[in-house]
């Protein structure tokens, strides 16, 4: 096996709280996925307990891992952590006795388990009726049919304590729809699409994150930098937490908001402030969201490829390609078109051309990262002959940045 491509998708609840992910994996000699690798399985969780760690992976969150016949049958599955994965049966299993034996007895070890990927018809129901006390989960794909009589399906397994996750969920109109199912969870990236609104207004708060940011990489005197913090408390607050986390270690004790734009300086700052834009404790009274993790990750990703595909690079061309990820995503955040947004700040046609038109090198990044998101393979073996790097530079920056936006949420949680 040349390399190991391991990504990983998140799965949100219904208050839009990201509890899980599935961990995916291929190999750079195929084209195939998991569904096709019977090691797949193994190779997967020894990676993510020996090679990676599950904290650099997963953080505090477990993670739904597909599984075939012959590792659900085989003594390993029996060694793996129980607290980190949730094992997911292919729907090709074949529910002879012995597999129901093992299901059955890995649920009474406190084993996780889910049935991957079925429609939910009569069929179905009565397929998996002997199994349905020892799973935890079931996954249906909404690109398959949904029946008049799917709700009702949903609402008789849930009975049972089952929680239904909507996969391949891809746009609101897909989320919707789960919703109104009665879906529990939420798999894809649709939270991730702006929803565009029509003569939408920014948030008294979101206005306040982008005055501060522009304030802070123009020349505006640091005095009335402090003074703007100082009017904006929410914010503020948000800062010192960050500021007393482990990320610092200033050997000084932090005396005022003056003090801290002098230690930190201009350029950190402003990038935590678009990061925080994206945080529902700035804007909506909520902690965390999956918006403010995923633009953490682009920036980590951003920053980190260019430095692969130019090790000489410049501290401006690292700041733009910062820029590029923490913007790439604030259509979303505010509802509006990205253009009308860019047109109200200060940022340079390299960045605007890589955010609209996935122009130069910086657009060339940002589009391998949504391929890095979509979990395409073929498109990050192209980027890497295009620049002439090995893939395995870049698999090694996506799992440090995971490892990266991990340590980022557990500051913010400080």
């Amino acid at each position: 096996m040349e390399h190991v491509y391991l990504g990983r998708q998140p799965i949100l609840d219904k208050k839009g709280e990201l509890v899980a992910y599935e961990i995916l994996y291929r190999d750079s000699n195929k084209e195939t996925n998991i569904t096709n690798d019977r090691f797949a399985s193994a190779s997967v969780i020894s990676s993510v307990l020996n090679k990676f760690g599950t904290g650099a992976i997963l953080g505090d969150r477990p993670a739904f891992v597909k599984i075939d016949e012959k590792f659900l049958l085989h003594d390993i599955i029996l060694s793996v952590p129980k607290e980190f994965f949730i094992f997911a049966l292919f729907n090709s299993i074949e529910l002879n006795e012995r597999v129901v034996e093992r299901i059955q007895k890995l649920h009474k070890k406190g084993y996780r388990l889910a049935i991957n990927d079925i429609v939910l018809n009569e069929k179905n129901m009565q397929q998996y009726e002997d199994v349905l006390n020892e799973i935890s989960f079931i996954k249906i794909n909404l690109d398959h049919k949904v029946s008049l009589k799917t709700d009702k399906y949903i609402s008789q397994l849930q009975a049972k304590n089952i929680k239904i996750i909507a996969a391949k969920i891809e746009n609101n109109e897909d989320y919707a729809l789960a919703k109104k199912l009665g879906c529990n969870m939420f798999q894809g990236y649709f939270f991730a699409k702006p929803n565009i609104i029509e003569n939408a207004k920014y948030e008294s708060s979101q206005m306040n994150v982008l005055r501060l940011y522009n304030m802070l990489i123009t020349d505006t005197n640091i005095d009335e930098i402090t003074q703007e913090f100082e009017n904006n408390y929410e914010i503020t607050v948000q800062l010192l937490r960050f500021i007393n986390s482990a990320s610092f270690s200033f050997r000084n004790r932090i005396s005022s908001i003056h003090h801290i734009l002098m230690l930190v300086g201009r350029i950190p700052l402003s990038q935590w402030l678009m990061l925080m834009i994206y945080s529902k404790s700035v804007s909506k009274g909520k902690k965390h969201s999956p918006l403010m993790l995923m633009v953490k990750n682009r920036t980590e990703l951003m920053e980190n490829i260019l430095k692969v595909v130019d090790p000489n690079v410049k501290s401006n061309a690292l700041g733009e390609a910062y820029f590029t990820g923490v913007l790439s995503l604030i259509d979303t955040l505010f509802g509006v078109e990205l253009e009308d947004i860019l047109k109200k700040m200060n940022i340079s046609d390299d960045v605007k051309g890589a955010l609209l038109h996935d122009e130069g090198v910086l657009g060339d990044i940002y589009k391998l990262i949504r391929d890095i998101e979509l979990f395409n393979t073929r498109a990050i073996r192209e980027f890497s002959v295009m620049y002439d790097i090995e893939p395995e530079q870049i698999g090694q920056v996506v799992l440090k940045s995971m490892e990266n936006v991990n340590n980022f949420e557990d500051a913010m949680r400080a």
